[in-house]
């Protein structure tokens, strides 16, 4: 299905928006960065452009789903602080709600997977919470309860997408998706994220090991680095990288902390240096995309950088 845009004449490929309402039941209380005000500024960013996007709704997925990636002791660990309202660390929250919310953001995935498989749609932007590019198989940590992406790898391989590969553009390195898929020379893991922040890991030398070895790909912005130095990673060394992988599906950790505007980090990208890297990922081929939201807490740039995201996801080029 294709729709015509008559001001630019123009077409639109089919895009879904997978979110839900009951994200905001996540808790996180007061001044956490992290919280309900995110989905509801991005709601009301894109609500242009809601006529033009399918709008399928997560499902919640069981215990199964999650031990593709996850060990049933770290589990029980986030089901037990939920019913509790107890906080997994001092950045990490959980309330009554939050388990089975957690369980709603990893069946974003789910169902987008699942609507590709069935031709419905090519692309999708999951607006989730929690994020998940924190969560290594055995802890949840960073804000991510459960590694939202690196579920969807697994499932998307049980689909039939044998050859996958994770571009994380968070401010923050995804130490959970990379330590999922270290010695796994099925799914390929491309980061870029700001050196000496949260969590401390992601360094060049880090390229994984054993089977794995070869498959991760870190790339480090300095503090105030800025739109050319963002765009030469996604220029020069991300198409390096795909070419030689060659993926079957592409999965996007959609960090918006990288944001001139974020109070968590320190790199001067602005919004047009994201949708120039927004637009050089989706060049890359014509295999399925999938987006899944993750950092970004300057509430009013974030709304804003999450439209020009679908903009590009709409615009076929």
């Amino acid at each position: 299905m294709k729709l015509e845009n008559y001001q630019t004449n123009t077409m639109i490929d089919t895009v879904a928006y997978i979110s839900d309402i009951f994200y905001q039941d996540h808790d996180t209380g007061f001044q956490h960065p992290e919280s309900s005000y995110r989905l509801q500024a991005i709601e009301k960013a894109i609500a242009p452009l809601k006529k033009q996007l399918l709008l399928p709704k997560p499902i919640a997925v069981s215990q199964n789903i999650l031990r593709l990636v996850h060990s049933q002791e770290h589990i029980d660990k986030v089901y037990d602080a939920s019913q509790a309202s107890l906080a997994i660390d001092a950045d990490t929250i959980c309330s009554l709600n939050s388990f089975n919310v957690a369980t709603i953001a990893v069946g974003a995935g789910i169902v987008a997977i699942d609507g590709i498989k069935a031709k419905e749609f090519e692309r999708a932007f999951c607006a989730v919470r929690p994020p998940g590019h924190h969560a290594t198989p055995t802890e949840s940590m960073g804000f991510c309860l459960f590694n939202n992406i690196a579920i969807t790898a697994r499932y998307a391989q049980s689909q039939g997408y044998k050859k996958v590969m994770i571009i994380d553009f968070d401010v923050h390195h995804g130490n959970g998706t990379q330590d999922t898929f270290w010695k796994d020379s099925t799914v390929f893991y491309f980061s870029s994220h700001q050196a000496f922040t949260y969590p401390g890991t992601g360094v060049e030398s880090h390229i994984g090991e054993e089977e794995g070895k070869g498959f991760t790909s870190n790339h480090l912005l300095m503090p105030n680095s800025s739109d050319s130095e963002l765009l030469e990673i996604y220029t020069q060394e991300l198409p390096k990288a795909y070419n030689s992988f060659q993926p079957d599906i592409l999965l996007v950790s959609a960090g918006y902390d990288l944001h001139e505007s974020d109070p968590l980090a320190s790199l001067d990208v602005t919004t047009d240096g994201i949708k120039q890297m927004v637009r050089t990922i989706l060049d890359l081929d014509s295999i399925p995309c999938i987006f899944f939201l993750e950092g970004g807490y300057d509430v009013k740039a974030l709304g804003e950088n999450v439209k020009v995201t679908l903009e590009e996801m709409l615009v076929f080029s």
